[in-house]
């Protein structure tokens, strides 16, 4: 097997190891001084001791020692050479010292050859599309802020380099205002990437630069993707950009990522960067006028005295985040040696410039960054004499009409929920055949045993049950993907703005509630656009509320089964049912948890785009593979699991032989460990309707909605049909015609389990003999399975995000909840049906 080298930091290495040097990290004179001494890409270095106190250490480097304080050894990445040990015993120490030397020259052209790239950009700048298309990444696409919720990581390659990719969350800023940008900060500051590609709107140009004029205090390695530069072109506006480049010593590439236009060439301009042999790249420093100047030189002269600091920030965008108030800045140098002399100069110098300017230094500098940026604009770009927002104007003038916005709103919700049911209803059944057509081969290929009994009715009827209902998901996530680029969606949020202040809402919450129809998880991510804690866990809370696609195949299988008229609407009422809840819900904890001032709302209001083929069917194809990958693993092991718990124990030959058939499959469910377990909640579930069955099958949903179908398929058996010649005993006409008003009735939906939940009846009790299932019983069920417990990847969503303590408040209240309006809504719809 064939050795393998090890890229690390230096300061790991232990006594007597070597390694060849991959890369410096670091600013300023730390970089430049480190790099006069030898340490540079290609040279190895040796660790030849540890002082008493075990740091500093002492290296060989080209024939002479030196001593880096552990600190500083930690931002040389080296790659570690295997040892020679492949070699003959007959070889030569020399001969073992090339072999060594070559296999680490491998490894070090290898690691030499690694870009690490990090994109940012403003939202809606097309920053995940160029990753997409650079990377071959199928990561989602929406023309609105908040997509991306935290870094995705591809790998691309050009001209012999691999460039490893980190598609960080779009932001206006690097601040500490919402946990967005505080992360792509933490991430460029402690990563350190090699390069940063600042993907730029070339429609939005001052706006876009704002982004662009931090990261050039951060004093990093940038390369400008001049986007979307089609648009540009359209609208007639001339732009000497490569003027600009050369003014602010950044290259700047044009790019238009949807059809991969000037992909190649910014690569090219990032190794060109990388190596160092971009003759536009110089350091420049954007002037904030002669006061502030002054002010960050004060501060700067006191950061300089502390090494490890300088050596991994540059000290000029450390003074400038300190005089614009930045905690997370202020708390980096808790616990240097002069923090207290920082902290008193930072407050004087900021009580200086306030003065003086009589206005916030925050405010000063943005302005300062801005008149920068129209300085530079001025000597370089020509605007278009067209209206680049008419388009939207004139779309915007019936979608967000004072009185027909609202009614086209609820029309398009009307739609896909009439078309999700509908439409996918017909593929559904196709499937559903395809399933029945698998069970009955297997059925009859295989001796009867429990062998067979697991992979019909465990597997086949466990997963089929709920793999059927694919189309159905893939047509909801084809309507929510249409919303999003072409940017509908966020002109729901300016729509729903004045209702969610009015329950205790930010206007931006609607985004992550909407989006919360298609997936729980990662609309619960997308909250960190949010800029306040109180809003984003507020919004959390109420989020499982909205009914996510893993609920979808519950709702079709009921409704189906039970309403043969109507289904759409139906459908409808139990998403509206769950706004509503929501809006309560929202109102209640507001006034008792989170009562404090309002966050203004501020939110872009993207162009209208047409979307492209390929990212809607892209977003349909993730949404369904996920839905794929879920029913081979998580759904799979647990039909597996319920099938066995339904099948064991076994009963004796004597019960065999004592009880009649139909008593024996009687007695079986109701002795099994999983009858077992339904009857132990059955008095919790009895008040709302639902018999044993019914209780394990919402236990199942614990981890996944889609497995209370998988349940219930496995649990409620279609009842066996003897059939000969595949007509039925009783008579082919009359099963035939059984099976067209069923399919006529269920929409081409599971017909085995609906005749099945059709024919289960209470076996005990005052309800002894009566159906279980009724269209109050199936409506109630629904109405459970929409409010009780989120599944467990939305409850490690909400730990992630706001901690255990708001999780497991989620999944109290929301079960508390769901048991109240279910027991109610049967208790008194008993009264009158």
């Amino acid at each position: 097997m064939e050795n393998e080298s090890i890229c690390r930091p230096l300061s790991e290495l232990s006594t007597s190891e070597s390694g060849v040097i991959v890369k410096v990290r670091g600013h300023g004179s730390f970089r430049k001084r480190i790099a006069e001494m030898g340490f540079v890409r290609g040279k190895r270095v040796t660790v030849i001791k540890n002082a008493p106190l075990m740091d500093p250490v002492e290296y060989e480097i080209m024939g002479y020692h030196i001593a880096l304080r552990r600190s500083e050894a930690e931002r040389i990445e080296i790659s570690t050479a295997p040892d020679a040990s492949t070699a003959s015993a007959s070889g030569t120490a020399l001969a073992q010292v090339l072999q060594t030397d070559e296999i680490a020259n491998r490894f070090l052209h290898e690691a030499g050859r690694t870009i690490q790239v990090a994109l940012v950009g403003n939202p809606n700048c097309g920053k995940t599309s160029l990753f997409n298309l650079a990377s071959g990444s199928h990561e989602r696409v929406g023309n609105y802020s908040g997509v991306t919720v935290e870094a995705k990581e591809a790998t691309a390659r050009q001209a012999g380099y691999t460039l490893r990719l980190s598609d960080l969350p779009g932001t206006y800023s690097i601040t500490e205002y919402t946990p967005e940008e505080l992360y792509v900060r933490r991430h460029i500051l402690e990563q350190m990437p090699d390069v940063v590609i600042n993907v730029v709107d070339a429609s939005n140009l001052e706006r876009n630069l704002f982004l662009t004029t931090q990261l050039i205090d951060m004093n990093l390695k940038v390369v400008i993707a001049l986007n979307m530069y089609d648009e540009l072109e359209r609208s007639g506006a001339r732009f000497d950009y490569e003027a600009l480049g050369r003014m602010i010593g950044i290259p700047i590439v044009p790019t238009v990522a949807s059809k991969g236009e000037g992909i190649d060439a910014l690569f090219d301009r990032v190794i060109a960067v990388f190596e160092d042999n971009e003759p536009m790249v110089r350091h420049i420093h954007v002037h904030y006028g002669e006061e502030i100047e002054c002010s960050i030189r004060a501060l700067q002269s006191l950061i300089w005295q502390n090494c490890d600091i300088v050596a991994r920030y540059s000290s000029r965008y450390l003074a400038i985040k300190l005089l614009e108030g930045d905690r997370e800045t202020l708390s980096l140098l808790d616990g240097v040696a002069n923090f207290d002399e920082i902290r008193q100069a930072v407050e004087r110098e900021t009580a200086r410039l306030e003065r003086l300017y009589n206005d916030s230094v925050e405010t000063v500098i943005a302005d300062a960054r801005y008149g920068f940026i129209a300085g530079a604009l001025e000597e370089t770009f020509v605007p278009g004499t067209g209206d680049k927002n008419r388009k939207a104007t004139r779309i915007d003038r019936i979608m967000t009409h004072r009185f027909w916005g609202f009614p086209i709103f609820f029309l398009l919700m009307w739609l896909m929920f009439e078309a999700t049911f509908t439409l996918g209803g017909i593929p559904a059944g196709w499937m559903e055949s395809g399933v029945e057509w698998l069970g009955g081969w297997v059925s009859g290929a295989m001796a009867e045993g429990p062998l067979r009994e697991l992979l019909v009715d465990g597997v086949i009827g466990g997963v089929g049950g709920v793999i059927v209902f694919l189309p159905n998901i893939l047509i909801l996530f084809f309507f929510i993907s249409l919303m999003e680029d072409t940017g509908y969606m966020a002109r729901t949020a300016f729509l729903m703005d004045r209702f969610m202040h009015r329950i205790g809402l930010h206007g931006k919450s609607f985004i992550p509630l909407l989006m919360g129809f298609g997936c729980n998880v990662p609309a619960i991510m997308a909250t960190r656009t949010l800029e306040s804690r109180k809003d984003r866990i507020l919004t959390m809370l109420i989020l499982p509320f909205m009914s996510c696609s893993a609920r979808l195949p519950v709702y079709v299988l009921l409704i189906s089964a039970f309403f043969p008229t109507g289904q759409g609407l139906v459908l409808m009422s139990i998403y509206v049912i769950g706004i509503g809840v929501a809006v309560l819900s929202s109102v209640v904890l507001k006034r008792l948890l989170f009562h404090r001032a309002e966050a203004p709302f501020v939110m872009e209001l993207p162009p209208y785009r047409i979307p492209t083929a390929r990212s809607v069917v892209r977003h349909m194809w993730n949404k369904g593979s996920q839905y794929l990958r879920k029913m081979g693993t998580v759904i799979l092991v647990a039909s597996v699991l319920i099938w066995a718990l339904g099948h064991y124990p076994r009963p004796t030959a004597e019960q065999e032989a004592a009880l009649a058939p139909s008593e024996l499959a009687e007695w079986q469910a109701e002795h099994s460990y999983i009858g077992r377990l339904g009857h132990a909640v059955e008095p919790a579930m009895r008040p709302l309707g639902f018999d044993w069955k019914i209780g394990v099958s919402l236990l199942s949903g614990l981890a996944a909605k889609e497995i209370v179908v998988s349940t219930m398929a496995v649990l409620n058996r279609p009842a066996e049909v003897a059939v000969t010649g595949g007509a039925a005993v009783g008579g082919e006409e009359v099963w035939r015609a059984e099976e067209a008003a069923l399919a006529q009735e269920a929409g081409e939906v599971d017909r085995q389990l609906v005749r099945s939940l059709r024919a289960q009846r209470h076996t005990s009790g005052t309800l002894a003999g009566q159906p279980v299932y009724t269209p109050l019983v199936a409506y109630t069920m629904m109405l459970f399975i929409l409010l009780y417990f989120p599944c467990v990847a939305a409850v490690a969503a909400i730990r992630k995000e706001a901690g255990w303590r708001w999780a497991l408040f989620s999944v109290l209240y929301t079960t508390g909840l769901a048991w109240v309006v279910s027991c109610a809504v049967y208790q008194i719809g008993s009264r009158f049906f």
